[in-house]
């Protein structure tokens, strides 16, 4: 029995349950690939079901305005992916009139369908004889024929590609690629592969010359670049008790684009308050005769992303009534209520989860435990920066 048959037969008995897989539905394969890029299967079955039930096929997500798209990405990061998925829906609807491609090239020219998610959806929805090479492939190849070379550089992507069509069958391309998938996600993993378990042990060069962890070899990666957000939560109580607040959209060609997070000053290092009062972007609120009371310390949280550190500082700053509509030039004003249905990046959503409580207390209190210390502290700071 050669590769392909073995390897098929393994994955007819012990083959993941997917919702996706029964069907072939072309537009839920192509959603669950997209969603599965940097997410755990456990996590993207969850996002996969909401997602096609909100938008059940790809004119509904064409439709459907962006924010709305976020909005149920929310939690997964990678932005970009809902982005490009977005985009791509409406080049299908507008330019192919919502015919979804049936090739891997014709997949290739929609934004954000690179050579794997093509290959994975032109197999399995189908069944052209293209391979798919995630990092699950990568590794059980790498790790069965020991190469040397890392996917990360064109000559890797040349040999591993080469090597994938050469044991494709041509009749069960799909079955093939994903038996690929399901084998390098529950055998041969990335940490503490089931080498005892694997059917190919003995044929293994990894294996055999007892260097599996070597496999596959990867490009020496960047460090992750240290950037210093320093958000404000301006705040006003409200006599009902309703506690508002301030938010902006993220614009530019940047992480989190499209998504609303509360007013930020990016700096170089890490700001405390004396910091904050004497920069300059405090000032020209307070120019404009924006003022407002620190409130307790401020709460830091980090969050790492593929090629960045975020290192996120929140202050609390309660606003009177005349800020509040001085603010309103610049931000816009929100509740929880009309926040939660906003996109936001996992950094605020976490932020409101964990400290919203606090201001909400002191809104149902109708008082503020820390005013009369902070406002004290902020004053004499206002006064040393003037000296």
């Amino acid at each position: 029995m050669n590769f392909s048959s073995r390897l098929l037969s393994w994955y007819y008995r012990h083959g993941r349950d997917l919702p996706w897989r029964a069907s072939r539905n072309p537009y839920h394969v192509w959603v669950s690939e997209v969603i599965l890029q940097q997410t755990r299967m456990e996590q993207g079955l969850i996002y996969f079901d909401r997602f096609v039930r909100a938008f059940p096929d790809v004119h509904a997500l064409a439709a459907a305005p962006e924010d709305h798209v976020l909005r149920l990405w929310q939690g997964l990061g990678y932005y970009s992916r809902a982005r490009n998925l977005h985009h791509a829906a409406r080049q299908i609807v507008d330019d192919m009139n919502g015919r979804l491609p049936e090739t891997g090239k014709e997949w290739s020219k929609l934004r954000g369908v690179g050579p794997y998610t093509a290959g994975a959806i032109a197999s399995i929805a189908f069944n052209e004889a293209v391979p798919a090479l995630d990092g699950n492939t990568v590794r059980v190849l790498a790790r069965l024929f020991a190469i040397e070379e890392s996917m990360d550089v064109v000559k890797g992507k040349t040999i591993f590609d080469e090597l994938a069509r050469s044991l494709l069958p041509e009749d069960r391309p799909g079955d093939f690629n994903q038996a690929l998938m399901d084998f390098g996600s529950m055998v041969c993993r990335p940490a503490n592969p089931l080498c005892a378990e694997c059917i190919f042990r003995g044929s293994c060069k990894a294996f055999r010359a007892k260097a599996v962890n070597r496999f596959p070899v990867r490009k020496a990666k960047m460090p992750p670049k240290d950037r210093y957000f320093n958000y404000f939560f301006f705040y006003l109580v409200h006599p009902g008790g309703d506690v508002v607040f301030f938010v902006r959209q993220r614009t530019g060609n940047d992480i989190w684009r499209g998504m609303y997070e509360l007013p930020l000053l990016e700096t170089e290092w890490e700001m405390t308050e004396n910091d904050v009062l004497a920069h300059e972007w405090w000032a020209s609120f307070a120019g404009q005769g924006i003022d407002g009371v620190f409130t307790g310390r401020p709460f830091s949280m980090k969050q790492l992303l593929t090629h960045q550190r975020i290192h996120a500082r929140f202050f609390g700053v309660r606003v009177d009534n005349k800020s509040n509509v001085l603010l309103s030039k610049h931000f816009m004003r929100v509740n929880k209520e009309t926040f939660e249905g906003l996109a936001k990046p996992r950094l605020l959503e976490r932020f409101f989860r964990q400290h919203m409580p606090r201001y909400s207390d002191q809104a149902e209190s109708g008082t503020d435990a820390d005013q009369k210390t902070r406002s004290s502290s902020s004053k004499s700071n206002r006064s040393a920066k003037k000296s």
